[in-house]
């Protein structure tokens, strides 16, 4: 048997053997860099792991296979495919697709569990998968790890009655369910941007279906990415948008990202709307349609979402929850809510606007829809209806894997003691504090700061935003520096 080389370091490959690092594995997908972290040997053995994982959870042994449109996509799928085959599992093979498509695929074909070759924004080089074992469910970090652990272990288990057939039809059958029966009852010139992403093959056909006139935007697939990694929440590649905004006089700009399950947005004037504003004004529109439905967004969201008169008035509910494409599926499912956002820009909708997983085609619907309905205002007109707010990007200063959780901890006791002794912080007192995913410290006027740790790095996560002021804003990091600064293991 072949020797399984798990560890965070990347040394030369075996010819020989097979690898898979250890630090692939993440909190709610795994990634690497191919052939350095992980070659066709450690795919076939994780798809084997997979397969024997699902008859351990009691899965029904049947699963999707998708992948994105990567130098090394079709031959780590292939390796995965023959690893579940060898587990017993009946794989259905849709071939290139979306995330979401491969989601929608459990949903339209009616099997279980889905195993989606991609590693979203990052650069060519990069490969992974997203496994999930029942509809609008991908794996968090409890299943995650027990896959990683099996996978050390050398776990898999050979079984008979695998086999693996092609599947075609579900592309236009997944397009067709984006768009829902909507076509547009204003013309709207709209630039569709994919970064030469996997999104290329399906974004500029559902705007072209719901009555979009489409400007494309580095559309044509290409893994090398020439002009910038397709991420929309990269300053990158929403100034390439504003760009072409400006040179065509389009109405708006959608970004989406390497396997389609986020959306960004630029304005008709040129101006990037961030996800978090871009949530608000959906989940208003929403709400408008839906009195009194509940909504979820990660901690690391904008507090217009709770402070907004127009959800408000529409009896909204709105609950902070862990950051995480896993973790948000799994609330929505757990509490009924109509739709979910996180500031990255993943979007869920619920019944009986979606099937509950992140698609940025069907966010892009949505906000057409959105603007469909507001009577020929331009985007930057209906943007404008919310307050400013000052925000930091996401900030992430160093700490190790080893020391990240610890430090958060006692970061959370200090501001629970600042809190219970009324100290001052971000010249304001604490009024609330969530420690449901990090700390979440809230002050009296509804600004906020996050310390959490990530998911998926060697870092913390910071994010501070003020209902008032840049320069409150700027406070309120300073004082989270100078709590940071006591702890050594934290970078700069």
């Amino acid at each position: 048997m072949p020797v399984l080389t798990l560890m965070t370091p990347s040394p030369a490959i075996d010819p020989n053997g097979l690898r898979i690092c250890a630090s692939g594995f993440r909190e709610y997908d795994a990634r690497w860099r191919y052939p350095e972290d992980i070659n066709a040997g450690g795919f076939f053995r994780l798809g084997l792991c997979i397969g024997t994982q699902m008859h351990g959870e009691g899965t029904r042994p049947a699963i999707i296979v998708g992948h994105d449109f990567r130098a090394c996509s079709q031959t780590v799928a292939d390796a995965l495919v023959d690893g579940l085959v060898a587990a017993g599992i009946a794989v259905h093979d849709i071939g290139l697709c979306l995330s979401p498509m491969a989601y929608f695929a459990q949903v339209h074909l009616g099997v279980p569990a889905v195993a989606m070759v991609t590693a979203s924004h990052n650069p060519n080089g990069w490969t992974g998968v997203k496994v999930g074992f029942a509809p609008a469910t991908t794996h968090g970090l409890d299943l995650m790890q027990a896959l990683k652990h099996l996978v050390a272990a050398d776990g898999g288990v050979p079984r008979p009655g695998g086999s693996v057939r092609s599947v075609s039809g579900v592309r236009a059958a997944y397009l067709a369910d984006a768009a829902g029966g909507f076509r547009l009852t204003r013309p709207l010139r709209i630039v569709c941007a994919t970064g030469n992403g996997t999104a290329g093959a399906f974004a500029p056909d559902l705007l072209s279906v719901i009555g979009a006139e489409v400007i494309a935007r580095h559309t044509d697939l290409d893994w090398d990415f020439p002009h910038y990694n397709p991420n929309p929440e990269s300053l990158t590649m929403l100034h390439d948008m504003a760009a072409a905004v400006k040179e065509t006089g389009a109405d708006l700009a959608l970004g989406f990202d390497g396997d389609g399950d986020r959306c960004g947005v630029v304005d008709d004037t040129g101006t990037e709307v961030f996800a978090d504003r871009m949530g608000v004004l959906l989940a208003r529109d929403c709400a408008r349609r839906f009195p009194n439905v509940r909504f979820i967004v990660d901690v690391k969201s904008t507090a217009l979402y709770r402070t907004d008169p127009v959800l408000r008035a529409a009896g909204a509910e709105v609950e902070y929850w862990k950051t995480g494409h896993s973790h948000i599926k799994a609330r929505l499912r757990e509490t009924g809510a109509l739709a979910a956002f996180e500031r990255s820009g993943h979007c869920f909708f619920a019944p009986p606007l979606g099937h509950g997983y992140d698609c940025g085609l069907r966010t892009a619907v949505a906000i057409c829809r959105m603007m469909d309905q507001e009577q020929g205002r331009r985007l930057s007109e209906i943007s404008a209806d919310l307050p400013a707010v000052w925000a930091t990007p996401t900030l992430s200063p160093p700490c190790a894997d080893g020391a990240k959780y610890q430090v958060v901890d006692r970061i959370t006791a200090q501001i629970g003691a600042m809190m219970r002794a009324g100290s001052e912080f971000g010249a304001g007192r604490i009024a609330a504090i969530s420690t449901v995913n990090g700390v979440r410290l809230t002050l009296a006027d509804g600004s906020w700061a996050l310390v959490r740790a990530s998911s998926n790095t060697p870092n913390l996560v910071v994010v501070c935003e003020s209902l008032r002021s840049a320069e409150h804003r700027d406070r309120m990091v300073r004082d989270i520096e100078t709590l940071l600064s006591l702890e050594p293991q934290v970078g700069v």
